[in-house]
């Protein structure tokens, strides 16, 4: 497989696309940046793009671009809430470290 999206974090994009009259697809990219290298940037998409890779979770598309697919296959997008806040989070087995604020990563 090469990304999943979790029935959490679908429910999650489908509860906010409802809210702002959207689609359901959530896009995941990797840009460079943040503490430890790259960075993982999340947001509604009207539609995928061409190269994109899609995934569908309880009717919520994930989209991911060919150039963040490399960095994260493999991997899972989960929504946690919990006392430490909501935010949605991504399993990456590719990376090698990662920061305490979970949305940055090195390979």
């Amino acid at each position: 497989m090469d990304i999943a999206l979790t029935p959490s974090a679908a429910a999650r994009v489908a509860s906010i696309a409802q809210r702002q009259g959207k689609p359901p697809i959530l896009r995941l990219a990797v840009e460079g940046g943040g503490c430890s290298g790259f960075q993982y940037r999340f947001g509604l998409a009207e539609v995928p793009e061409e190269d994109d890779l899609i995934v569908e979770t309880d009717g919520v598309r994930l989209v991911v671009d060919s150039m963040s697919l490399d960095l994260v296959r493999g991997g899972t997008v989960d929504f946690v809430d919990n006392l430490g806040g909501s935010a949605f989070r991504v399993e990456n087995p590719n990376a090698t470290a990662g920061c305490g604020c979970g949305s940055s990563f090195s390979v």
